[in-house]
């Protein structure tokens, strides 16, 4: 009996889908290719557009809304429309079609205009895009339309589906949809992306598909639940586009818009705006005072997105619109408007899908105009000086950790370096992020030592407005900034215990929440971590989680200290006094045998950080072309005093030495060393230095 009752539920589901779902459907459809500026129409059998595109308003030079409910035999050439009429008939027996259409243009004149139609991607509904400045844009492609029942059969298949995966309506209907996608792990997570659509209002997918003749394409899908006025699910509308020559493009559209430096902390959400579409009939006063417009210019619809957006920005918003369809919302982006008065404005854009609705649309506009007055204060950022860098050397320790990196950095694989403060960690990092696939992509670094304990978790994840008292604007954190690209953490070992779960949590799951937020919003970031402490050390006193030890050693990388690799020691020294004397606009040529010696010999305890310094300190005070090393600090007798001291005890003496130089000031005898005031606090407090002994 039970079984009877569900046959008969889904029955009655199959027939109000049937009924209903073609025009929920329609809808979804009108989301994926009205977006783009470029000139489309959809149009019925009679020729009739349905809709119109803004780009089609602009091609022809009347409001979009003339459009609608008019032939495209009104817009052409008089002699032309004979033509135009035997087109269409055999454009409707074909299925689709691609010609020159004599057009009237705004100035009154003929215009050669190419286009492209393809036929009954909906029950009596056709595409028909028109070619820009002689051209049809490159994504125009066809859209495999199809509805499902609640368990993913399919229950109605269009001709644009028959065109792409090659089956006809009465093989493909009946069938569980899984019989498109042969993946193994797609197929397995298939009923959780069913259920997701459910949840979530709509979901985007990318993978491969497989065709009727066993061929393979890249397929972009949206699948958006349909619900009865009760809110019950009666099945799923599906909209699936080959994206097999655009995929490559889209990366690279992705790269190029990621290798745009996320906006300091301190820019705030200037615009809300709200819409359907490309129309913009909602938006706050701030927006319109950025923008230049009135209220009376968002009566009926007259504003649209491309209206504010210079052409080469449209393949970027493309993008953005893809992925607020897959994802709900978009990864920030900067661009430009174009204010009322024709001037440009930077802004930074966040798009969000409603889940409910893949048809609207609420976008977040900051204001960048002050970015580049407060940037400079950006302390932890990509620095193009630094990123140029290499490592220096020729010891067989230095080629030993840049061939682990050269093996590792293909791989997606977290790395773990570490090594001594000084040993050129970072610079490993920054070598591992320049020969892998992400090179061109972000690379953001933090240190966990230098940042607040309590402000370390807004800084990994950033926060939304209001989160706590002092939120009024939202922030972006480091693993967003660096999506797509590599995030290195340096000082891991000084996240504090409470904070580790999340880092492990986003580092699993690739996804992450920010604070006072409830959207996941989904990562793809390649980890590299760094300390000078005994992580195993602190695992086994519980001030650090074994879990998330095990997760960050996946390539652990040692450093070597510089005592270690003597070899590398003159030309360390020649590099960084060739350096410093070109930005101080000094012509040093030569070091002297005895300094050389010198500098050799010294063990030094900062390792390269602390003989880059010393040969700064070098170079300010030579006056001709030989450097004048202050070899008091290093000379053999220093160590001879030490007698067998150990290494503890002679980064004590060498602290305690800079800090009496420095006058007890920390911050000085920081930079002195190479080192952030907040590490030589911590280095201070484990060899007991305190006050009374300076």
């Amino acid at each position: 009996m039970q079984r009877k009752e569900t046959m008969a539920a889904q029955s009655t589901a199959t027939r109000w889908l049937v009924e209903h779902g073609p025009r929920e459907l329609e809808l979804l459809f009108r989301a994926i290719v009205y977006h783009p500026s470029a000139p489309v129409l959809i149009t019925d059998d009679e020729g009739n557009s349905r809709d119109a595109s803004v780009g089609a308003g602009n091609l022809l030079g009347i409001p979009r809304e003339k459009i609608i409910g008019h032939g495209l035999e009104e817009f052409v050439e008089p002699s032309f429309k004979p033509v135009i009429s035997k087109r269409w008939n055999a454009f409707l027996e074909e299925g689709q079609q691609e010609g020159t259409l004599q057009l009237v243009g705004p100035d009154g004149g003929p215009r050669d205009v190419p286009y492209v139609a393809k036929g009954n991607v909906l029950p009596v509904r056709h595409v028909v895009v028109l070619g820009d400045k002689g051209n049809v844009p490159a994504w125009v492609q066809d859209y495999a339309l199809y509805l499902m029942d609640v368990e993913g059969h399919i229950v109605s298949w269009y001709a644009g589906a028959e065109r792409i995966y090659g089956y006809p309506s009465f093989e493909a209907v009946g069938q569980h949809v899984s019989f498109l996608d042969r993946d193994e792990d797609s197929l397995l997570k298939l009923p959780e992306k069913l259920k997701r659509a459910e949840s979530e209002g709509h979901l985007g997918t990318e993978g491969w598909h497989v065709k009727k003749d066993g061929s393979r394409f890249w397929a972009n899908v949206i699948t958006m639940a349909i619900k009865n006025e009760n809110g019950q699910l009666q099945g799923f509308a599906r909209v699936a586009r080959d994206f097999s020559e655009r995929h490559e493009r889209d990366e690279k559209l992705r790269r190029s818009r990621a290798r745009i430096r996320p906006i300091p902390s301190q820019s705030t959400i200037t615009g809300v705006v709200s819409g359907e579409f490309d129309r913009i009939p909602e938006a706050n006063d701030a927006f319109l005072e950025l923008t230049g417009y009135t209220r009376e210019d968002l009566l009926g619809g007259a504003l649209h997105w491309p209206d504010l957006t210079p052409p080469e920005y449209i393949p970027l918003d493309e993008v953005a619109h893809e992925e607020g369809l897959r994802f709900g919302a978009c990864t920030p982006f900067e661009k430009e408007l174009i204010r009322k008065d024709g001037t440009r404005i930077p802004v930074l854009i966040t798009t969000a899908v409603l889940k409910l609705s893949p048809f609207r649309w609420i976008t977040f506009v900051q204001d960048l105009r002050e970015r580049d007055r407060i940037e400079n204060v950006e302390e932890d950022e990509v620095d193009p000086q630094q990123e140029s860098e290499e490592m220096v050397g020729a010891s067989a320790a230095l080629k030993r950790v840049l061939r682990q990196a050269e093996v590792v950095a293909p791989t997606d694989a977290t790395v773990l370096i570490l090594g001594e403060t000084g040993t050129g960690k970072e610079l490993v990092a920054r070598a591992v992020h320049r020969m892998s696939p992400r090179k061109n992509l972000p690379f953001i670094t933090l240190n966990c030592a230098a940042i607040p304990t309590g402000l370390l978790e807004s800084e990994l994840f950033g926060y939304e407005r209001g989160a706590f008292t002092g939120a009024l604007s939202q922030k972006i954190g480091r693993f967003e900034m660096a999506h797509r690209g590599t995030l290195f953490l340096d000082e891991v070992g000084d996240i504090p215990l409470d904070l580790q779960p999340k880092l492990l949590r986003a580092l699993q799951e690739k996804s992450f929440e920010r604070l006072g937020g409830t959207r996941t919003i989904p990562i793809d970031v390649r980890l590299v971590a760094a300390t000078n402490r005994n992580l195993a050390q602190m695992m086994g006193d519980k001030l650090f989680r074994s879990d998330l030890y095990y997760r960050l050693k996946v390539f652990p990388i040692t450093t070597p200290p510089l005592r270690d690799r003597p070899d590398d020691i003159p030309i360390l020294a020649r590099h960084f006094t060739k350096k410093y004397a070109a930005k101080m606009d000094r012509q040093i040529d030569k070091i002297p045998a005895d300094t050389m010696r010198a500098l050799v010999d010294w063990r030094w305890p900062g390792n390269v950080r602390e003989l880059e310094n010393f040969i700064e300190r070098a170079v300010i005070l030579s006056r001709g072309p030989s450097l004048r090393a202050p070899l008091a600090e290093i000379r053999h007798d220093a160590l001879e005093v030490l007698g067998s001291a150990t290494l503890e005890q002679v980064e004590r003496e060498h602290i305690l030495r800079v800090l009496k130089e420095s006058g007890g000031v920390v911050t000085t005898a920081a930079t002195r060393l190479g080192l952030h005031r907040t590490t030589l606090n911590a280095m201070m407090r484990k060899l007991g230095i305190s006050r009374k002994d300076l």
